[in-house]
């Protein structure tokens, strides 16, 4: 699975068997099919996120293996080509993560002071993907601090010292650490500061003992071909981990009939031929309902896609559609006001970007940079798979830190050459290496202004995107 992306990996379960219970027998085949369908597209996410969790701290073995629960890794390096378990990954920033598991008690994390004109951030995302908290630069500013995780039933009162507390929606969570890289030669000094970021149970904090542990969990194992057959069981597995609210109560009540629940059996070989095609149709038809709302989403300015990212359970207010098509977009995007994605696959003429056919051109006018209160950036990705490419000069983005020793044109604009081969030693600078094939730009704003000109709001703000111009 190391060489293949999660999104393949999901849109391939839609031509996948699953279990069902007995309960399904007494559905029409249309109401089998809606609740499949409506059952894949609301459990994408939760599936997606528990894919990469397996392989992120469970799968010693699966190459992207990271560390266990509780404990913080630092990548003490930007991502490449060879980083494969999560779709279009920033390569702008080193990242630190844990995943933490809240069950037995809460997590403090713990952050140094960090110098103000360095960006950083820490996000909080649970099981749900939402985005429930931030830490850092934009949200709680660069001072040191102590911040208390704690999970959903979490019933006690916070140390003094803590700063402020968050609440995961899930059992399970994701902190996302991004420390902004001015120059390859400032690597250090992100190593320096992140080694002083730490993470400790709430017992480690306060030097007591530690709760009792409850039992052990069998995580089961999740790959390409096992998805394929048992996605209604991952999610099952992954939503016994979930406190729902009101908003999931109906989609839940759905899944109960399909036998996806507590106390439910899987039981698809007993079901008819007919029950079994009108399922695996639903699924299908929810994975082509994905696609197509993706193509919706937002707003086309210049040929590039502007709209809101990721967010907490609020901002998606029930709409399971768009979750999944923020998560099949780019799993764990931050939230708009601490960053916009811009993402582009087509040129200001609406024709697919392709590397093997056309050069391109992006020109930002002197005054015209994208308006941040910390950097931007303009990153590539094959069109297929949505991962950074290997190419001869080990350059994955053009970003703003980059700008100084980047060619200017004489009127102070800028131009970025996107094409496979080298534009010349003299353009070198300025060249953002794309594939022999279909190309994906994802342009990132981090903390974006909110004073016109502006990006913000999503797909309304004053500042466009420059578009992207066939130059052959």
């Amino acid at each position: 699975m190391n060489k293949k992306t999660y999104l393949s990996l999901f849109l391939l379960v839609a031509m996948s068997f699953c279990s069902l219970a007995d309960d399904a027998k007494s559905l029409s085949f249309n109401e089998a099919r809606k609740i499949a369908k409506e059952g894949f597209i609301y459990g994408l996410p939760l599936v997606m996120n528990y894919g990469v969790m397996y392989e992120y701290v469970i799968d010693k073995n699966s190459g992207q293996y990271k560390a266990p629960f509780n404990t913080i890794s630092n990548e003490h390096r930007v991502f490449t080509y060879e980083d494969t378990a999560v779709i279009t990954p920033n390569s702008d920033t080193p990242y630190s993560m844990v995943w933490m598991d809240l069950r037995a008690e809460p997590i403090v994390i713990s952050v140094p002071a960090i110098e103000k004109s360095r960006y950083y951030s820490v996000m909080l995302c649970d099981g749900n993907t939402y985005n429930y908290g931030y830490i850092g630069s934009r949200a709680t500013g660069n001072e040191a601090g102590d911040y208390m995780i704690v999970g959903p039933s979490y019933k006690g009162e916070p140390p003094s010292q803590i700063k402020k507390v968050f609440r995961s929606g899930t059992d399970f969570s994701l902190s996302i650490f991004r420390t902004q890289l001015f120059t390859p030669s400032d690597l250090p000094n992100v190593i320096k500061i992140q080694d002083q970021y730490k993470i400790s149970t709430l017992s480690q904090y306060l030097k007591q003992p530690s709760p009792k542990k409850g039992a052990s969990l069998a995580f089961p194992k999740i790959d390409k071909e096992l998805v394929k057959t048992d996605f209604f069981e991952y999610l099952d597995f992954a939503l016994q981990f979930s406190h729902p609210d009101e908003k999931d109560k109906a989609m839940l009540e759905k899944l109960a009939l399909i036998g996806v629940g507590p106390g439910k059996k899987f039981n698809f070989k007993e079901l008819s031929l007919k029950h079994k095609a009108e399922i695996l149709l639903g699924m299908k038809e929810g994975e082509n309902e994905i696609k197509d709302y993706l193509k919706t989403i937002g707003k086309d300015v210049n040929g590039w896609r502007v709209s809101g990212a990721g967010g907490d359970a609020a901002y998606y207010n029930g709409n399971w559609m768009l979750r999944a098509a923020v998560a099949t977009a780019g799993i764990y995007a931050n939230d708009a006001v601490e960053a916009m994605y811009p993402y582009a696959r087509t040129d200001n003429k609406g024709q697919a970007l392709d590397g093997s056919k056309h050069k391109y051109t992006i020109t930002f006018a002197k005054d015209a940079f994208p308006p941040v209160n910390a950097f931007w950036s303009i990153t590539m990705y094959d069109g297929k798979t949505q991962l950074l490419i290997k190419n001869p000069i080990n350059r994955y983005l053009i970003n703003s830190p980059m700008l100084p020793n980047m060619q200017k044109n004489k009127d102070g604009s800028i131009t970025i050459y996107v094409q496979k081969d080298s534009p010349g030693k003299d353009k070198e600078a300025n060249w953002l290496p794309a594939p022999n094939g279909p190309i994906y730009l994802v342009m990132r704003l981090y903390w974006p202004k909110e004073s016109q000109p502006s990006i913000l709001p999503p797909g309304e703000g004053s500042w466009a995107p420059p578009g992207i111009v066939v130059a052959d």
